[in-house]
């Protein structure tokens, strides 16, 4: 007959996890772009430096000198060029001026058209954090059914899927919450 110490279910392990699905999104969210210049706008970036794909990140230093603009100062001049149209053609909304071996990204008002879009990649990245949730919830519940077959007791089982969807829950609460204040922050003029 097996301990109860071999029937442990690793919340640690799945709160990690859930925590991880919650830093993921906070660094999709940085990337939105809000009206507010911000380093991380151009972290998706990449160049064809040197034979490969390179952040843009790497290629230069990225400097937010004032709330409504972006400077890139990219350190090889052969580069300027291609850095410039990989900012272009990233879909990011803004118009690179170079001026030498400094690209500036001077962001635009947002209207009411893209904030609304903006929204909705926010929701869509909150919904795969949600995802990401449960699935870790998913694993941690199949812990707990290999533990049944190995002898865990119908009381703890219980215990343990509480335990389980209450770091779900809590998760999914602060997943919802960091969508609205990033709405809020997008839909603010």
């Amino acid at each position: 007959m097996s301990t109860e110490d071999d029937l442990e279910i690793d919340l640690d392990d799945l709160k990690r996890r859930m925590d991880g699905a919650m830093t993921s999104l906070r660094h999709e969210f940085q990337t939105l772009r809000t009206g507010r210049a911000a380093a991380t706008m151009v972290e998706p970036i990449h160049v064809d430096a040197y034979g490969s794909s390179t952040p843009i990140n790497q290629i230069g230093t990225v400097n937010v000198p004032e709330p409504r603009m972006l400077t890139i100062n990219i350190w090889d001049k052969s580069l300027v060029g291609k850095a410039e149209k990989a900012i272009r053609e990233s879909g990011l909304g803004i118009n690179p001026v170079v001026d030498g071996t400094i690209i500036r990204l001077p962001i635009p008002e947002l209207n009411e058209e893209r904030r609304t879009q903006l929204t909705k990649v926010a929701a869509q990245y909150a919904e795969h954090a949600r995802v990401a949730i449960r699935n870790v919830r998913r694993d941690g519940m199949d812990q707990i059914k290999k533990a049944k077959s190995a002898g865990m007791s119908e009381d703890d089982q219980k215990i343990w899927a509480d335990e389980i969807q209450e770091l779900t829950d809590t998760a999914i609460a602060n997943v919802d919450k960091a969508l609205e204040s990033k709405q809020a922050e997008i839909m603010q003029v």
